[in-house]
């Protein structure tokens, strides 16, 4: 927790330390920013019930987006929250309330058993329980002000949260992934997400310029925490935007394709952690970035076969 009433969640989606929810507590009321899988939703009530809070005291659960490891217990976790309303970016909110389209595209990627043991049973949410998020929409926790932005480039139905109090963001994956064990002497390793379909560097260079004119003292990333620093790190973030474009174009008319996208963007990321004085040698640094790298490259791959359209 730090002094804004901001308790970090690990919802141990995959490994530890890898996927947060966060718990915003005011006055004896609570709301979540993203939930996780359905397998976090014991964790959320026992970090509500340790922060002092029964689970009628939860008045919101705030989904960034509707991926799975952010999104995907939405509805197992409202169950249990008897008072609680989902707020939802307009792009999310149906999917929310007919995760059909979600568990089909998952399941196609994944695999029935793969999906059965990293995301469990995906529960639609009560439409009469949604608030849909048009950009800018705001909401008070016990007087409170948190503001929803529409923030594309990661995904087009991403919103990311504005908490006035703390002065803060909880991005999602707009402002990029920074695991802890790859902290250095110089502060946080960063890179951006490109995972796929909707990955759009444009759009994702302008939403991560509109959370910087806020000038915030903080960013909440889902993967994986609290950083500061923002100034640094989100020019970390556009220049390896771009880096990671002009990559995947040298590698767009190769026969292989997707093993020079994962080889480059390896590189990549391996020596801008050498140049941030990561702790882990090589062979640790890629072993925490290695589903990401995959994601990324289809992603890429993704934005340069919707370009060429």
């Amino acid at each position: 927790m730090d002094t804004s009433g901001i308790h970090l969640i690990d919802t141990a989606f995959q490994r530890d330390h890898f996927d947060a929810a966060y718990l915003l507590v005011e006055q004896g009321r609570g709301a979540f920013v993203d939930c996780g899988t359905q397998f976090a939703v014991p964790r959320l009530l026992q970090a509500a019930q340790a922060n002092g809070l029964a689970a009628e005291d939860i008045d919101w659960l705030l989904v960034t987006h509707a991926h799975l490891d952010h999104a995907g217990g939405a509805g197992a976790l409202l169950q249990a929250l008897p008072n609680a309303r989902l707020v939802a970016h307009p792009r999310a909110a149906q999917h929310l309330i007919d995760p059909t389209k979600l568990i089909a595209g998952a399941t196609a990627v994944y695999g029935e058993a793969e999906m059965a043991r990293s995301y469990g049973h995906i529960l639609p949410v009560p439409e009469h329980r949604v608030v849909v998020a048009e950009d800018g929409h705001t909401l008070e926790l016990a007087g409170r002000r948190l503001q929803c932005i529409d923030t594309p480039g990661h995904a087009r139905h991403h919103f990311c949260v504005w908490d006035e109090q703390s002065r803060s963001w909880f991005t999602g994956d707009t402002f990029g992934l920074s695991y802890r064990e790859l902290d250095g002497p110089q502060g946080p390793f960063i890179l951006p997400t490109s995972s796929p379909v909707q990955f759009e560097p444009e759009a994702l260079k302008t939403s991560i310029a509109r959370l910087l004119a806020y000038r915030p003292t903080a960013m909440y990333l889902t993967h994986y925490g609290r950083v500061t620093d923002v100034d640094r790190l989100a020019a970390e973030l556009f220049e390896q935007i771009d880096a990671m474009c002009a990559l995947a174009r040298q590698c767009d008319e190769r026969a292989d394709r997707h093993r020079c996208l994962v080889a480059a963007l390896t590189a990549l990321y391996l020596e801008r952690a050498r140049a941030q004085r990561c702790p882990l040698d090589d062979e640790a640094i890629i072993g925490v970035l290695a589903m990401d790298i995959e994601l990324n490259a289809q992603g890429l791959a993704c934005w340069l076969d919707r370009d060429r359209r």
